[in-house]
């Protein structure tokens, strides 16, 4: 089973911001939603290109470039030009850190 990184401090880590990681090649933006943690890969599914330079609306990270949605929850792909969803990954809160994994290698 893969292990688990840290992302950050929960204090740290305010409501209705993002934090980017790198675990293990694949960028991940790990999410704040009003205390509620949610992690997808950080690529848009269109051209490729980083997710979080967009703009964070509601549950939707909104591609900075040509201005696909994606829903922060799901991974799902909420509008085009991506038809693609993007990857999810599991979070949890351990001892006041947010950490997040890639089950993918278990």
């Amino acid at each position: 089973m893969s292990n688990w990184s840290d992302v950050a401090r929960v204090s740290e880590f305010a409501a209705g911001t993002w934090r980017s990681i790198d675990l293990d090649g694949t960028q991940v933006a790990v999410f704040n939603l009003e205390g509620a943690y949610y992690a997808i890969e950080d690529v848009c599914t269109h051209d490729g290109g980083i997710l979080t330079g967009g703009t964070l609306e509601g549950e939707e990270i909104v591609c900075p470039r040509h201005g696909a949605r994606f829903s922060v929850k799901t991974g799902k792909v909420l509008a085009p030009p991506a038809y693609e969803d993007v990857g999810q990954f599991p979070v949890q809160v351990a001892n006041g850190m947010v950490q997040v994994r890639d089950p993918r290698w278990d």
